[in-house]
């Protein structure tokens, strides 16, 4: 019969709020400030598994339980569970947070006997191969396939805000992040080439626990110098589906958390959730592969062909339609002319704000199912009208230090690229600037690219006014977009 004891209990009363997660502050409005004789609990092995064990508040003042079970694993809630597989001592903490203070309760539990069973749950052969795989499991992030990185708001279900496309991040370490789980022993190996991936908040925590060597990668945000320890323990709370990392191990994007939820886990693929630390109310979102399933997907050969284009936005539906990235919100097609003389008398335009904040503002048509043929169709020609209020001489914040202009142009630049590289389709784009432009007056500019009439792998034409690069915003109109010989 497995047993249990209780050693050494230990009272400790502050009247700050320590050891909780920023997002718990919120909670922490609640009754009285506890003293020692308020604070209670209860702990209860499962009766046909001692190896599991509750732990429920009975104190008597109101508050918010917060307990470390010092398996690894944390929870939050008047009754919660957690599971040993291993015999040892654990030491235990339940803290009570009401209005103004807290008290901690710290005990040592212990575990008389293993319960390997525990470690038999198809959430441990899955993400460990199982017992009899003595090398454990590799996962990677499944950089290939959309969505494998992404944020949101922390209770939605998805990362709403943003999620990658494949190979988004490939300019920065993420993907060079590799764990291996193992059941034996519940084993962590974690390896990287030096660095992990974080952002501005999460740059300033770690600096605060002496990690300060940074720089900025292509991809943005920033690679942080930081070499994991040669192995790392696991717990897998089987009840609530989470993973925890020891000795505040991570999974290559610094939050601050080593807790994950476990969305979904099987044998070829680990979806999780951490709530961040450093942001209050960001929740981020992880896929993971096995390594040996991280493979390029095979090229979609695309045909070539010559498909003329031409809106001016005149109808109720667009034969053209843009795709906006980052743009402000005044951005319309079917806009009113601001200036109906000639050249250009049409009654509706293409109203193109450039967000003041955004670096990178610009809007996109992309081919469907088929790669531009340029031998003979080559030339995109625009009317465009650069109105003269906007503030051409501000010096504005810039995206980096490669950036040399810092003010709002007269310009737009028409690119064709490689939609198939997502976010690093910049990379083997085309570009045509044209600056300097007048203001006030409806211009019709032609974009020659028969210079690159040889490429095959362009699909997307991408429009940008004002330059990119600086946080300038402004208003621009264009009319007339034609893609011909």
């Amino acid at each position: 019969m497995r047993k249990y004891r209780l050693i050494s209990t230990i009272w400790v009363l502050t009247l700050l709020f320590i050891a909780c997660e920023p997002q718990e502050m919120d909670d922490y409005n609640l009754g009285k400030i506890p003293t020692e004789s308020d604070v209670n609990f209860s702990v209860t092995p499962k009766a046909d598994q001692p190896n599991v064990v509750t732990f429920a508040n009975t104190s008597g003042v109101a508050g918010i339980a917060v307990w470390d079970f010092g398996n690894g694993s944390k929870g939050k809630g008047q009754s919660v569970s957690a599971e040993y597989p291993f015999a040892g001592t654990y030491n235990v903490s339940m803290s009570l947070y009401s209005n103004g203070g807290s008290a901690t309760k710290q005990f040592s539990l212990v575990v008389a006997e293993d319960d390997l069973s525990l470690l038999e749950h198809p959430l441990y052969t899955a993400l460990t191969g199982g017992a009899d795989n003595l090398d454990g499991k590799t996962w990677v992030f499944d950089q290939y396939n959309r969505g494998h990185f992404g944020v949101g708001p922390v209770d939605d279900v998805a990362p709403v805000w943003w999620a990658a496309g494949p190979n988004d991040k490939l300019e920065c370490s993420l993907y060079t992040n590799v764990f291996t789980f193992k059941q034996v022993g519940v084993e962590l190996n974690w390896t990287n080439n030096g660095s992990v991936y974080t952002n501005g908040a999460g740059l300033s925590a770690l600096a605060a626990l002496g990690y300060t060597n940074s720089v900025v990668p292509p991809a943005g945000d920033f690679d942080v110098e930081y070499a994991p320890a040669s192995s790392y323990n696991f717990s897998l709370n089987t009840t609530d589906s989470t993973l925890t990392l020891s000795n505040g191990a991570f999974l290559g994007h610094f939050t601050g958390s080593s807790t994950y939820e476990i969305i979904s886990l099987t044998e070829t693929e680990m979806y999780l959730k951490v709530r961040s630390v450093v942001e209050s109310g960001n929740g981020w979102w992880y896929r993971f592969v096995p390594d040996t399933l991280n493979v390029a997907p095979p090229p979609v050969v695309l045909p070539l062909k010559e498909v003329p284009l031409f809106e001016d936005f005149e109808g109720e539906v667009f034969s053209v339609e843009f795709e906006g990235e980052a743009m402000g919100d005044l951005t319309s097609a079917g806009y009113q002319n601001p200036a109906p003389v000639p050249i250009n008398s049409s009654s509706k335009v293409f109203l193109y704000q450039k967000k003041a904040g955004e670096f990178y503002s610009n809007i996109s048509f992309v081919a469907g199912g088929y790669k531009f043929d340029l031998s003979e169709q080559n030339q995109i020609t625009i009317k465009v009208y650069i109105p003269g209020y906007n503030d051409y001489t501000t010096e504005n914040n810039v995206a980096g230090e490669w950036i040399a202009n810092n003010v709002l142009q007269s310009s737009i630049a028409v690119k064709l690229q490689n939609d198939d590289l997502g976010g690093n389709a910049w990379q083997t784009q085309t570009e045509i600037l044209m600056t300097g432009l007048e203001n006030d007056k409806w211009l019709e500019l032609t974009f020659d690219f028969s210079g690159v009439a040889e490429r095959e792998d362009y699909n997307k034409i991408l429009i940008q006014f004002g330059t990119e690069g600086h946080a300038g915003g402004g208003i621009f109109f264009f009319d007339d977009f034609a893609f011909h010989k």
